[in-house]
């Protein structure tokens, strides 16, 4: 096939995002106050987040810098955090419907599982990594390595630190697309071609236990990224499922270590009340491994969107929704409690 490079505007290597000003969006005073005034309004409607739509959310001034936020996730460096919301001066719910506002000025809620989370956990839920229907918000304590998810941007709420380690790390994938292209084209073509992906049980009642999606997608001159690795190599347990080559190994191997290239990656040590969006398809993200202490208040926890940006109007046909059809039926918030918080001096 005919590669190319894609979008090097969107490139970056760990040098030029080595400064934590330049991808931190704080809010200030009038930010906050708007804020504010916006979570008030919502709960005049309903503190349900289903029940709260765009409009139940007002922002002027901050509409602005959030749809600047957009820009730069669909067409610059992918990543934004955004510190932060005062998490001393709310409720976990009250953090948390927000956080949803703010979401929502990004894009639509997508769900997440077949649960139907359209706002989601990633905290400790006492799964194993030996389970094969376990998905990675629910594994606790180890490391999680770089892969993306399903939808257009990814956002994640601090609600509580873990005592030692968890930090987030984000990589380039179009960086290390654009370098496999000009280094190793062979291994970057086979990641062109459909790979297998478990469904993690997770598949409507009657279809296959696996589905098939490339991990690079040249679309409208712009790239899509669908890459988990341990899905892909999961879908082997499935007979039916076709059987990954010696080469499309060997690309997914380089691609994993590539994204932990520190050249290609960056870490960030998100705190209560500090959030984090990626572009999906730019970005690939995992966090280090850690150690909880939830009798003293340190259980790591964080909320979780999937979100169909408004401002990405073309899309390949299996990046619209990859037949989950049977989870936004149950369109539904998750409520698992996080632990006490810390006491403050």
């Amino acid at each position: 096939m005919d590669l190319r490079e894609l979008e090097p505007c969107a490139e970056w290597r760990a040098a030029d995002v080595a400064d934590p000003e330049t991808w931190t969006l704080c809010l200030n005073d009038a930010d906050r106050a708007e804020l504010d005034t916006a979570l008030r309004a919502a709960k005049e409607k309903s503190v349900n987040p289903l029940e709260i739509g765009r409009e139940d959310f007002p922002l002027d001034t901050l509409a602005d810098k959030l749809n600047a936020v957009v820009e730069v996730l669909l067409n610059g460096r992918g990543f934004m955090r955004i510190s932060a919301l005062d998490a001393g001066a709310y409720s976990d719910d009250d953090l948390t419907l927000l956080y949803w506002g703010i979401g929502l000025h990004l894009g639509e809620p997508w769900a997440q599982n077949k649960h139907g989370h359209v706002l989601g956990d990633v905290t400790d839920q006492g799964k194993t990594v030996d389970d094969p229907t376990v998905r990675g918000n629910e594994l606790g304590g180890i490391a999680l390595d770089y892969h993306s998810d399903g939808s257009d941007l990814v956002g994640l709420l601090c609600l509580r630190t873990a005592r030692v380690g968890g930090l987030s790390c984000v990589a380039n994938a179009v960086a290390i697309h654009n370098h496999m292209v000009r280094t190793c084209p062979e291994l970057a073509a086979a990641l062109y071609e459909e790979l297998p992906y478990d469904t993690r049980g997770e598949q409507a009642k009657g279809a296959s236990a696996f589905y098939t999606v490339p991990g690079f997608t040249e679309h409208a001159d712009r790239l899509f990224v669908r890459f988990i690795p341990q899905y892909i190599l999961a879908s082997q347990r499935h007979a039916d499922a076709p059987r990954l080559s010696d080469t499309a190994r060997e690309a997914i191997r380089t691609m994993v270590g590539l994204a932990n290239d520190p050249d290609f990656n960056v870490y960030m040590d998100l705190q209560p009340g500090e959030m984090q969006f990626i572009n999906n398809y730019h970005v690939l993200h995992g966090r280090t491994a850690y150690e909880d202490d939830a009798a003293n208040g340190y259980k790591r926890h964080l909320k979780r969107l999937w979100l169909a940006t408004y401002a990405l109007t073309d899309r390949p046909g299996h990046f619209r929704a990859l037949g989950r059809s049977h989870w936004e039926a149950k369109r539904s918030v998750s409520h698992l409690p996080a632990v006490e918080r810390v006491p403050t001096a």
